[in-house]
């Protein structure tokens, strides 16, 4: 038996057939999946050429991830895409409404807390009161950005639809619809068990209404430290631990959805400025409430007052460092969308639904 009929390195250097394929299969999987549709079955002509050749050096292999990496962050939105210009806009701006939605659930889960110590008591350091205020302003704020970059989005796809291309955002949608119809009456009926309910200083310390501060209890409380405790966590209704399964899998279906839908809207330029602005405008939203969020925390008074209502956790500290990275995030996707606007001139700048 040879050296090559066993799987063994050739005489005059080269791999096997066999060997060979299954290196450039591994090699492609360094880039996006959408990258190896378009481009893969010339690029792996190109590896098994460079392959056939005696002794690609450990140098062109790290080429080739580092390269199949940038196409990931180019694919993501964060780096730029010489031949798509158009893909990458569409993608930044899909990845800053990832950012934003991500940050916004690590921020809830921060300004829920809060909400509930202030519904109990006044806080006697100044700096839980101006962590409140920033935290309330920056999600009212995020709020009323996600409407307005909703309409052209929406009205993009109704158009899309009406000329007989809608079934690309009919899965995308219904994911929104369905999520958000979830959300919305699951939290409505298990906002009734707030911590706070009995308290009535909330309100009067001109923060926030406590209906708005229960339903945002009630769309974070999945995210607790119960989970490492199995025994504690069994001590609760069933239909809370319900919800608690529920309502992550609702958000991730709105999430995913959103972002489906921003990935195959085709916006005019006009309506993608208008777009891009508004991403601006959010990141400075995430900005205010991180620092808000780093007011409570360094706080004097945030780990002692009141005995635990202000104490600063693990789940805290978690969501900060969440809310950083993300904020980053969306400055880079921004970033990004403005220099592919810039690219695509005129044109549109979403790619073709698929």
């Amino acid at each position: 038996m040879t050296a090559a009929a066993a799987g063994g390195q050739r005489p005059d250097g080269q791999e096997p057939a066999a060997r060979q394929a299954a290196r450039v299969r591994r090699l492609l999987l360094w880039y996006p999946r959408a990258w190896r549709d378009r481009y893969g079955e010339e690029f792996a002509e190109l590896l098994a050429a460079e392959l056939a050749e005696p002794g690609p050096s450990r140098r062109w292999t790290a080429n080739i991830a580092v390269t199949g990496l940038r196409s990931r962050l180019a694919g993501a939105g964060l780096a730029g895409h010489p031949l798509d210009p158009a893909a990458a806009a569409s993608a930044s701006l899909a990845t800053a409404a990832t950012c934003v939605a991500v940050s916004v659930l690590a921020g809830a889960t921060m300004w829920a807390q809060l909400a509930v110590g202030l519904q109990w008591t006044v806080p006697r350091d100044h700096g839980i009161t101006l962590a409140m205020g920033l935290m309330s302003g920056a999600l009212l704020l995020l709020a009323l950005l996600t409407v307005l970059a909703a309409v052209p989005a929406a009205w993009a796809a109704l158009a899309a639809a009406a000329r007989g291309h809608g079934r690309p955002f009919l899965w995308p949608g219904a994911m929104i619809v369905c999520g958000v119809a979830v959300l919305v009456t699951g939290g409505h009926h298990v906002e009734n068990g707030w911590p706070g309910t009995g308290g009535h200083l909330l309100a009067h310390q001109g923060v926030v209404p406590g209906g708005v501060a229960a339903f945002g209890w009630a769309a974070t409380m999945w995210i607790t430290t119960y989970w490492a405790h199995p025994a504690a966590l069994a001590a609760f209704p069933v239909t809370q631990i319900g919800w608690m399964l529920l309502s992550p899998a609702a958000i991730g279906c709105v999430v995913t959805g959103t972002v489906r839908l921003m990935r195959r809207v085709r916006l005019s330029a006009r309506a993608f400025r208008y777009e891009t602005w508004l991403a601006t405008v959010a990141w400075v939203a995430l900005a205010a409430f991180l620092a808000g969020a780093l007011s409570w925390l360094v706080s004097a008074g945030g780990g002692q007052e009141a005995g635990s209502l202000f104490r600063v956790g693990s789940i805290d500290r978690a969501g900060f460092a969440v809310l950083a990275g993300a904020m980053l995030c969306c400055a880079a996707a921004v970033r990004q969308a403005r220099a592919a606007a810039a690219a695509v001139g005129p044109a549109r700048p979403a790619a073709p639904p698929r």
